[in-house]
């Protein structure tokens, strides 16, 4: 049997099911029936959209980095 989403996802980003719930867009006591039951469909999909607006923001980040320093390095 696969772990529960829930469960993985809070476990993996240090989170409280309120923390997660506030994250997504849910509340905390539809979090904790998903982490003891079936996670819906578009709960789901919440939680992937919040991995890949980390992974976005993250490769953004990366960038403006990246932009910052060839200013420097050309300004120099």
């Amino acid at each position: 049997m696969s772990d529960n989403l829930i469960k993985t996802t809070c476990k993996r980003l240090g989170l409280t099911y309120k923390q997660l719930g506030e994250l997504i867009g849910y509340s905390e006591s539809a979090v904790k029936n998903a982490a003891v039951g079936n996670v819906s469909e578009p709960m789901s999909f919440a939680i992937s959209q919040y991995f890949k607006i980390q992974d976005l923001e993250a490769k953004l980040k990366t960038c403006e980095d990246f932009k910052k320093n060839l200013k420097d390095f050309l300004n120099s």
